[in-house]
């Protein structure tokens, strides 16, 4: 295999991954917007930089909150599928009764 069949590769396999996740393509494809100045603004180092960091930011939290989800949804699907496992309610209880003490 040639190095740009390996890139070619590369970039498919990656493309197929980011459409998994649009919420991190639609942020990774505006901070490729900031960094190509789509919107021909005129601005400074110090507001790109700003801009920059922003949307590196939201990628994180965007990053972080999908994987949370997916986390539980599989913990949600392995607990489900233990024999005699049951869910139940949220815990009403906040410790013993102040008269208990």
């Amino acid at each position: 295999m040639t190095e740009n069949e390996i890139q070619d590769r590369h970039w498919q396999e990656l493309t197929v991954r980011l459409k998994r996740h649009p919420e991190l393509s639609a942020r990774i494809e505006r901070l490729l917007e900031i960094v190509e100045n789509a919107d021909g603004d005129s601005l400074t180092a110090d507001e790109v930089e700003e801009r920059v960091v922003e949307q590196v930011r939201r990628i994180g939290h965007d990053a972080l909150q999908g994987w949370a989800g997916r986390k539980a949804a599989r913990l949600e699907g392995e607990y489900a599928r233990r024999a005699g496992f049951e869910r139940r309610g949220k815990k009403n209880s906040t410790g013993r009764r102040a008269s208990a003490r």
